[in-house]
């Protein structure tokens, strides 16, 4: 038994393992043969592009390997656009020039308007890049709450009238609240509040000689304060109404030219 035992051990084959590690070297040649060809078809098409947009941005010829590439030797290259200052003497700056004159007239004559509301400080007139604003406390317009232009008030509004009616500028009239909260049936928040106000002056406004194509209504709430909102005074500064007139000044066009 033990000598059948040595005999079989004897004619074990010992070299099994090399038929499993051809099979590996086998597969692993493949797998690199197949990188090896992938990564030679990409390195072809890399090259036929990169010869491609090296010749459209040069505008000649160019080797693409085999591959056809259109190029239009007509096509422009770049497009200027000097930027060109005004110069004294322009057509713009006169133009610049008579809006500044008008709408700082407009602004003397509205506060002359409303001189004693100016004085006491319930109106701010103020000159900026964008036109002339009209500052106007609400407490000047409108019962707390309400969107209803005072009677008082009315008289003042119907002189400003007059004034923006004989000119030509945009007008923009906006509304504004402070942060206390209101909720009632016709004014659930202060955004239909603040804008329905706007809409009350401009419907003032279009009663009394101003072209409604020239004004535009918006409610901001409480979004743009001018004042803290944690006291009494700041909270009354930030209930108010805005008019802008804005100064229509040209910009100048210039040509664009398109050059090779």
């Amino acid at each position: 038994m033990p000598r059948k035992r040595r005999h079989e051990e004897e004619n074990e084959n010992h070299e099994r393992w090399l038929v499993s590690y051809a099979d590996f070297i086998t597969l692993l040649f493949a797998f690199f043969v197949v990188m090896y060809a992938v990564s030679s078809v990409n390195e072809g098409k890399y090259r036929v592009l990169s010869d491609s947009l090296t010749s459209a941005f040069r505008n000649i010829p160019g080797d693409t390997g085999g591959a056809t590439v259109a190029i239009n030797p007509n096509a422009p290259l770049s497009i200027s656009i000097p930027l060109r200052k005004p110069q004294p003497g322009m057509k713009g700056d006169e133009t610049i020039r008579q809006n500044r004159d008008k709408i700082r007239t407009m602004a003397k004559d509205i506060k002359g308007a409303l001189a004693p509301l100016v004085q006491d400080g319930r109106v701010r007139v103020t000159e900026s890049a964008r036109g002339i604003t009209v500052e106007i406390n609400a407490s000047v317009l409108f019962a707390p709450g309400d969107a209803a232009l005072d009677p008082v008030a009315v008289s003042a509004l119907r002189a400003v009238a007059r004034i923006l009616a004989a000119a030509s500028f945009p007008i923009i009239v906006e509304g504004h609240t402070d942060n206390t909260p209101i909720s009632t049936p016709q004014f659930p928040s202060n955004w239909e509040l603040s804008g329905m106000r706007a809409s009350s002056v401009v419907r003032l406004f279009i009663e009394n000689g101003v072209d409604s194509r020239r004004l535009t209504a918006t409610g901001y709430a409480d979004q743009r304060p001018v004042a803290d909102n944690s006291d009494a005074d700041g909270r009354q500064r930030n209930r108010r109404v805005e008019i802008t007139l804005e100064a229509q000044n040209p910009d100048n066009p210039v040509e664009v030219p398109v050059g090779r």
